[in-house]
């Protein structure tokens, strides 16, 4: 397996707001989808997923911060690295799934950190997310 570039990174963020105009204002990247909880910005072939969390609950399971950081991965390529992955004994997160027009694996490295392999890109992804 190898991984091909950059695809997105994934932030859990207290204030949906507040972290949108930063990111906007302060970085310079382009807004391509605003959600009640989430949202979507871009900046050359890679993208930033904020999510809101909620700060209320007793019960967040996630914290602030980086959630997982994902490797673009060309589709024909998706299902031996996923063998591979699994041939390593690397725990699985999340199985393959589709997700949009894409394939997605989500597992941890040694030290626990999350990361995605995801085959599609950010203009791919808008055409099916509501």
């Amino acid at each position: 397996m190898k991984v091909q570039g950059f695809n997105h990174v994934t932030i859990n963020v207290r204030n949906l707001e507040i972290s949108i105009n930063f990111y906007t204002s302060v970085l310079g990247l382009n807004i391509r989808h605003k959600g009640n909880k989430d949202a979507y910005l871009e900046w050359g072939s890679a993208w930033i997923c904020l999510i809101e969390q909620d700060s209320y609950s007793e019960h967040i399971e996630r914290q602030l911060g980086v959630d997982h950081v994902a490797f673009y991965i060309p589709e024909d390529h998706f299902k031996e690295a996923v063998k591979s992955l699994q041939d390593n004994h690397v725990k699985l997160v999340r199985e393959a799934i589709k997700r949009g027009t894409g394939w997605s694996i989500n597992f941890l490295d040694p030290d626990g950190t999350q990361l995605e392999l995801h085959t599609s890109n950010l203009e791919e992804r808008m055409k099916v997310w509501n």
